[in-house]
């Protein structure tokens, strides 16, 4: 079992950049496919970014690609989404989530969950 906690998000005007943090208590987190999702007010949680754990392969949301990219530190236990040219639509809260086995896009497939950390993009 590994727990999650976010950070880092803020208040950011369009165009701006943010780094959101994910941090991973356990000593089993380099073995856990990652991903990072979004809530939007009355929208599903939708796919942002993941990575797999061996390797460490990434793929991304269209919506998102060449906007953000997804990171992980195994040696400090930190997932991190580094967000670019941000969008008033990109404003919603952020969540990183961890399963076993390869990773996917699908959160009703990861089992792990952090509290979610509130990105605003105004315009």
């Amino acid at each position: 079992q590994v727990q999650l906690v976010e950070s880092g998000g803020r208040l950011v005007q369009a165009g701006g950049s943010l780094r959101l943090s994910c941090a991973a208590a356990g000593d089993t987190f380099r073995t856990y496919a990652m991903g990072w999702f979004r809530q939007a007010p009355g929208k599903e949680r939708e796919f942002v970014a993941r990575t797999g754990a061996s390797p460490t392969i990434t793929y991304y949301a269209d919506s998102v690609k060449g906007r953000f990219t997804i990171s992980r530190d195994n040696a400090k236990n930190t997932l991190s989404l580094q967000m670019n040219s941000l969008k008033p639509e990109d404003t919603a809260v952020y969540y990183c989530a961890a399963k076993a086995g390869v990773s996917s896009s699908r959160y009703l497939e990861y089992r792990y969950w952090g509290q979610g950390t509130q990105v605003t993009v105004s315009s």
